[in-house]
Formats: C-alpha cells, structure tokens, sequence
C-alpha cells in the first residue's frame, strides 16, 4: 500500500486543486450552503481514519443532554439501508451503521438519526421538531450544509499540519480547509503531555487568533464487560484471549494490554469492517473474545447465545481545560 501510494504520488496536484476549488466555490457563494434555524454543530476532520470522532460526540451527547433536547445525524457508513431512518428498538448496526447504534445503545434520551443527504436529514428532523440541537457527525467536508460551529480533529501522532492530501497522503482537502473550524481539538494525546509540547503543537498548526486549540486524552476502563456482567483482567488469568478489532488504528488498544501483561492472539480487520458468517464461526471456537466498544456493537448480536464469551474494553475520554471547551459550546448553543 505504501509503494502503491508512492507511484500516485502525480495525482496529489490533481487531488489537492480539485478539493481546493470546491471549497473556494463555496466560501465565494458559487456553490450553495444552507444554514439552518437550530445550533448544528458539526465534528469531523481533514484526515482519513480515525480520529477520535465517536468518542468527541459523545463527550458532546453527555455535556449537552441534560438541558437541550440533543439529535445525532450521520451518515451511516456502510449501512445496508437507504435514506432517513430515526433510530429504534429495531435498530441494529447493520441498519443504521456502528458507530450511531453505539450512541443509540448508550444514549436511549437523545435522537439518533442517519442519511448520507445531510441537508434532508436536518430538514426530517426539523419536521419533527425533535432537537434544539444537531451534532452532525463526520461532516466537515459536508459543504452543503453550513454548520454554525465546528469542531476540527487532528490526531496527536498524525497532525494535519504534517500531512499532504491524497492519495500519498490521508487529507481529504487541503490544510487550509481548517480555517473553516471554531475549535480544533487534538486527539489521542498522551496522558503525560507536557505544557511546552502543547505549546509546540500550537504553533505547528498556527491556527487562527479566534481560534481555540484544546487537547484530549484517551484512558482504558479496568474493568471489561460483556452483555451482562462485568470483570477484570484478572479473572481471566491463564484463559486463551483472542482480540478482535475492526478499527481505523488498534495500536494504543492493543499497547494498552501489553501494558496490563495481557496474553493474547490479536486478529485485525480494517476499519468498519463487516465481520462474516465464517469469521464468526472462527471467532466462536475462541475461548475469550475481546474487542473494542465500537466492534463489539456489531458482534453481539452473533453471540447472543453465548453472551459471556464476547467482552468489550470501554474508554474514557478527557479533554484538558474542558472547562473552558464545555463553556464555549454552551455559550454558543444558548446564543443562537
């Protein structure tokens, strides 16, 4: 892959004036943006992969809930259905997609949606009058849409500032399109980042002066758990650990275990990846599976009959001075 994405290297000037016009279009009006009667607050990022998006809304879905009437839109990837569809009791990750059944599981008090067509799924919901507020998910390149605030995220071992567009790189648009964000929020960081790399990070990025740039850590729960009950690792000792992961970078998952002293046998898919019935069938002559929160919404319905052999590791997710990222989203919710 990485030779492949060296020989396309000529296509990058291509990539790069492409997505640059089109932005242009639309920051000159050319191309139509709609604005909307309700704070839509838009999180995504200039990056392919992950970037921390899911665990970003939902750190929004818990700051918001409790006093605005709170919709998630996305798109769904890779869905095997069309459309606007509101999440329910039939849902399943299969029909709405992974990550919003994982916000749909977790979050029973807020509106779940899905539609590629943003536009329309902002107006069904408006219809509706179901939300005060819209978290659109992974939509910064969702231009049609004019989003009244943004959230850009930029990974800490993969900053945008260090990247090219694609294909030899992973933007999706040029860095300039990060002028477009109120709030740049930089993910994955080590617990133990010190103020004067942050500092450094800062000026790596040379945001905007109103531009906020806020950094956000990822932590491992102790304790792991399945459909219905909860342990620890171990409880586990000298039992055969599979793990499974289906997620854009397992490296801080799987470190984390090896930091535990966890021996296991580590089976790897792509991101969102759609987990056969013969894999399955692998996966049940396991001893112990264990995957991450995301994965684990799209296996449990396959082991439903043996519910104590698939367990998740959930995480924590922290943003430093978030007393003043928090301030600055309600602030802007409540002035609209």
């Amino acid at each position: 892959m990485k030779l492949l994405r060296k020989i396309l290297f000529p296509i990058v000037p291509v990539y790069y004036i492409v997505t640059w016009l089109r932005n242009k279009f639309y920051d000159l009006g050319w191309k139509p943006s709609k604005s909307y009667t309700i704070p839509i607050v838009c999180v995504g990022n200039l990056s392919t992969g992950g970037t921390g998006k899911t665990p970003t809304i939902e750190y929004l879905i818990r700051l918001l809930k409790d006093e605005f009437k709170v919709a998630t839109l996305s798109r769904g990837y890779k869905r095997e259905t069309k459309g606007f569809i509101l999440a329910d009791d039939h849902a399943t990750a299969t029909s709405i997609g992974d990550e919003p059944y994982q916000f749909y599981s977790k979050f029973k008090d807020v509106t779940v949606s899905v539609d590629a067509n943003r536009q329309n799924g902002i107006e069904q919901l408006l219809k509706l009058k179901l939300p005060d507020v819209i978290l659109l998910d992974d939509a910064f390149q969702h231009r049609k849409v004019k989003a009244s605030y943004s959230i850009l995220l930029t990974s800490y071992s993969n900053l945008y500032c260090d990247d090219i567009v694609l294909p030899t790189g992973n933007l999706r648009e040029p860095r300039s399109g990060a002028k477009r964000a109120n709030v740049i929020l930089v993910t994955k960081c080590p617990l133990s980042l010190s103020s004067s790399e942050k500092e450094s990070i800062k000026k790596k990025l040379q945001p905007l002066t109103e531009q906020k740039v806020y950094f956000s850590s990822i932590s491992y729960s102790e304790t792991i758990f399945s459909a219905n009950e909860t342990s620890t690792f171990k409880q586990f000792d000298g039992r055969k650990i599979t793990v499974v992961t289906g997620i854009a970078n397992p490296l801080p998952f799987l470190e984390y275990l090896k930091s535990k002293s966890i021996d296991f046998e580590h089976l790897n898919f792509k991101d969102h990846h759609e987990f056969s019935t013969s894999e399955i069938e692998q996966f049940k002559q396991k001893e112990i599976i264990l995957t991450t929160e995301k994965d684990y919404v799209r296996l449990q319905d396959d082991f439903k009959s043996e519910p104590s052999q698939l367990w998740y590791l959930p995480i924590s997710f922290k943003i430093d001075n978030n007393e003043a990222f928090d301030a600055q989203i309600e602030s802007h919710i409540n002035n609209f």
